[in-house]
């Protein structure tokens, strides 16, 4: 049963079977609204987290695709759990956290400086959209204001709030402009109650990953009403027939959307190599209860007491999350290195596996545009093990010194 709960998982979050949401610049419009978000990543020791997340489920993804979608009008960036690209039509769930921003009740976000935020305001409008080095690095004519402390807090206040909208991208640096020019003109403005907002966060997670738990539903999400809110909507849908809850999880409360569950879908036997914050894996509890997987990310651990490297990344071969890999892009010499490999403890068809992963490993090296692969880690782990066949794509970084 765990393994069908697997495959269910796999095949709502797309990485079931290929094109599940078409390709290029629709595919990546389709699976952001299938998912509910792609988190944004700051990270670059290899290609950062909302392209890798795309590319693996968009044949032809290209890192172009976000900021058509955001010049289209298709999708925008705000906060889910974390900075994300969300779907343009979910832009009235936003709403209420602008509210509390504006209100000074976010914690996080009150201590914008009024009176920058109103030149900055009046500036975007005069001038049209500005580029974050535009405050970080100052108007010599606006005194000590434009310095990166004050002028970053009030800008990030106003995005917070819903004045300011981010509109293009280059690199990791943003670019602003009015939320009323970014918005289209028949965009549902309505706060909505918190019976909505409940339904909005139930129906993302049951279309984006079938298989869910109660926390999950909940996650980061904080508040006594929210929660009575969710246990209606949840107890509605259970009551409808359209979900059921399952009997056991390691003891979490977990449940399962019923008709997902009844097609019985099948899952793609390759190897992907997943980013550390793919939706499939982020939420750790459920992750360690559905593929008993214990994941966690070691970029925020003191180097002495990582057991697998700064960034890990998850392994996924079938329906099973079988180790991980820490890679690191040399960008300036086109080069991808593996530092370390590390598989789980369990029957695995190492041959089988190891050719899988080689061409996974190419592929996911030609993406970080590194085309050089070094695999001498793989090798020496495998020569350990007294495996003898090294990975083939070691050859590609012989012939780059030959």
């Amino acid at each position: 049963m765990l393994s069908q709960w697997r495959r269910l998982a796999l095949f709502k979050q797309g990485l079931g079977t290929p094109q599940q949401f078409g390709e290029g610049l629709s595919g990546a419009r389709h699976a952001i609204e299938h998912l509910g978000y792609v988190q944004i990543d700051t990270i670059s020791v290899v290609e950062r987290a909302h392209h890798h997340v795309l590319w693996n489920r968009v044949p032809g993804y290209d890192r172009g695709h976000l900021n058509s979608l955001i010049s289209d009008q298709h999708i925008f960036e705000y906060w889910y759990h974390a900075a994300a690209y969300l779907p343009m039509r979910d832009y009235r769930y936003a709403l209420p956290q602008m509210a509390l921003v504006r209100s000074g009740e976010n914690r996080y976000y009150s201590h914008g400086d009024k009176r920058l935020m109103n030149e900055i305001l009046a500036r975007v409008k005069a001038q049209g959209p500005m580029r974050q080095r535009d405050v970080d690095k100052g108007d010599k004519g606006q005194g000590n204001w434009w310095n990166w402390g004050p002028g970053r807090r009030a800008v990030e206040t106003l995005f917070m709030q819903g004045d300011l909208m981010v509109c293009e991208r280059n690199g990791m640096e943003k670019v602003y402009d009015l939320a009323e020019r970014c918005l289209p003109g028949n965009i549902d403005l309505s706060m909505p109650t918190l019976i909505e907002y409940a339904a909005y966060l139930l129906d993302t997670t049951l279309r984006a990953h079938g298989v869910f738990t109660w926390k999950q539903l909940l996650h980061l999400k904080v508040g006594k009403p929210l929660r009575d809110a969710m246990r209606k909507v949840l107890d509605e849908r259970i009551d409808a027939g359209a979900v059921k809850a399952l009997d056991s999880t390691e003891g979490m409360a977990a449940y399962v959307d019923v008709a997902a569950f009844e097609q019985a879908p099948t899952v793609d036997p390759g190897v992907k190599i997943l980013s550390p914050f793919d939706n499939l894996v982020i939420h750790r509890d459920r992750l360690a209860s559905l593929f008993e997987f214990d994941y966690r990310i070691e970029c925020y651990v003191a180097a002495p007491k990582r057991l697998f490297g700064y960034f890990c990344l998850p392994i996924l071969y079938g329906d099973r999350l079988v180790g991980r890999i820490d890679c690191k892009a040399h960008r300036g010499e086109q080069r991808l290195e593996v530092l370390s490999l590390h598989l789980e403890n369990g029957k695995l068809d190492e041959d089988a596996f190891f050719q899988a992963l080689g061409g996974e490993m190419q592929r996911f090296a030609d993406f970080n545009k590194c085309p050089i692969l070094d695999v001498r880690a793989i090798d020496r782990m495998r020569r350990r093990q007294t495996v003898q066949a090294p990975l083939q794509t070691h050859t590609s970084l012989d012939k780059a010194r030959a």
